[in-house]
């Protein structure tokens, strides 16, 4: 009789849990794009208005923290800079002491943000709310950034040659439900309860993911026992090493550096994509402004599972890798130039964004050995995030430090969009470099999951997931499956 843990349903329960973890975080991670300006607006207002904003914000005082722009984007800022320092290190712990004790150190960490985060806001009009603020997005920044890693770990050894691209996909479609509800919810709830009682109920969110860290580690433990493999799991841990890097291959470092300027293209733009269509089009309330820049998020939701089947069956990573890349370019170039309804360019960004997510985070474990994943992933993520981090900071100077209840001129938008193409123009080299040296290499990217070899039991997990002409470059040392 078949194990439960062999049978394709305990994988899937697995990964709903898992895909839990960051469900949470991601709703918080955007709490301030959606309230922009309320984290951006006066201390007080002489005429008494509320905190909440229906203008278009072309006068209309907004009562809020005070922020600038500048203090504003350093949120986003810390969280891309913290992730960068961090990830690495806890990419290697997660491949030395294991997923359990991933999700319960970086799921914690979420917790702990976010509520430090939740407890800035009470210092209004005081030296410590910045210093809190940016205190709790480090800290948060260190849970959410780390657990993604352990998040993507476990499902690259859950569907090892089976449904790799759908359940990347499925992960990304339950955390973008997060941000989509976010863009939804968030600024109704802070009209209704205040900024505090919002910032708080983010970090409620958080503890759920916490709890789904508790499920997901007894899954994992129990699956482990009926696979066999929990006995051997801890002396095998023991034979990570940091040289274990220098088995990344060209490939690796080409697709991580394609991911980094495809998403300092999205991240960075959505960041302040509510206050852009307020200023540049007519009409818009701040509420229509966040839902429509939260359609990024909301085609990314819808299409994720559906592009990581398409991806599973006809594969092409690396050709849809740079594709998706190169139908980025109009996006940017319509919002910095045209007046075209800006929700056309969200949505137009939330597919190829879709595509993007489930051809290249994909990838990694085609191209790594299964021991070094997590600190591969650390490290992408590491580099995904300074790009981010220096992204964010270049927008926080072109933009400017005036107040956020005074529109920002064009010519600004239009530069911070020349420097988002100027990303993906990046991008597009990069990714077609990538397609060169794996057409060299074999094509281990533009095959699929269904039609290469499935790994035999014997295989170490020193190889990719897919076997490869280049195998030879990977030392056959032993070393861990996972924990």
């Amino acid at each position: 009789m078949a194990k439960a843990a062999e049978q394709a349903y305990y994988r899937f329960v697995v990964l709903f849990f898992n895909c839990m973890l960051t469900f949470g975080s991601y709703f918080c991670f955007d709490i301030p794009s959606v309230l922009q300006e309320q984290f951006q607006g006066n201390l007080t207002c002489p005429n008494g208005t509320v905190s909440n904003s229906t203008g278009n914000g072309t006068g209309t005082c907004v009562e809020g923290l005070g922020m600038t722009p500048q203090e504003y984007n350093l949120l986003y800022a810390i969280y891309a800079w913290t992730n960068a320092v961090v990830v690495i290190m806890a990419g290697f712990l997660i491949d030395k002491l294991g997923n359990r004790f991933g999700v319960f150190l970086f799921s914690f960490l979420t917790v702990l943000g976010s509520a430090i985060f939740a407890l800035g806001s009470h210092f209004k009009g005081t030296t410590y709310l910045l210093p809190l603020m940016l205190t709790g997005r480090l800290l948060f920044g260190s849970g959410n950034g780390s657990l993604t890693i352990v998040q993507n770990r476990i499902t690259a050894f859950w569907f090892r040659g089976k449904e790799l691209a759908l359940a990347f996909g499925l992960t990304l479609a339950f955390s973008r439900l997060g941000s989509v509800l976010n863009f939804f919810l968030t600024q109704k709830f802070e009209s209704q309860y205040g900024m505090q009682w919002t910032l708080w109920g983010g970090t409620f969110l958080c503890v759920l993911g916490f709890l789904s860290a508790i499920t997901v580690s007894v899954l994992d433990k129990m699956g482990m026992k009926q696979l066999g493999l929990d006995g051997v799991i801890q002396e095998e841990s023991r034979k990570v090493r940091v040289q274990d890097v220098k088995r990344l291959s060209l490939r690796y470092w080409l697709l991580v550096l394609t991911i980094m300027f495809f998403y300092n293209g999205i991240f960075p733009f959505i960041a302040d994509a509510s206050k852009f269509i307020q200023d540049k089009y007519s009409g818009y309330s701040q509420k229509e402004a966040a839902y429509i820049a939260g359609a990024v998020y909301d085609s990314s939701l819808v299409l994720s599972a559906a592009v990581g089947i398409l991806i599973d069956y006809v594969g092409l990573r690396g050709v849809f890798a740079g594709l998706c890349a190169v139908l980025t370019l109009p996006v940017f170039g319509l919002l910095a130039f045209t007046f075209v309804p800006p929700l056309v360019s969200t949505i137009w960004l939330g597919i190829t964004y879709s595509f993007a997510a489930a051809s290249m985070w994909p990838s990694i474990p085609l191209v790594v050995p299964q021991a070094t994943l997590g600190t591969a992933m650390g490290l992408a993520t590491s580099i995904q995030m300074i790009g981010i981090g220096i992204s964010n900071l270049v927008v926080g100077q072109i933009l400017g430090t005036t107040s956020s209840d005074v529109k920002i001129p064009l010519w600004r938008w239009q530069y911070m969009m020349i420097f988002m193409l100027a990303n993906t123009i990046s991008c597009i080299i990069t990714s077609a470099i990538l397609n060169i040296v794996d057409y060299r290499q074999g094509s281990t990217l533009n095959k699929t999951t269904k039609r290469s070899t499935a790994p035999s039991p014997a295989q170490t997990d020193t190889e990719p997931l897919m076997n490869e002409e280049d195998n030879e470059e990977i030392s056959n040392t032993p070393s861990i499956n996972r924990t």
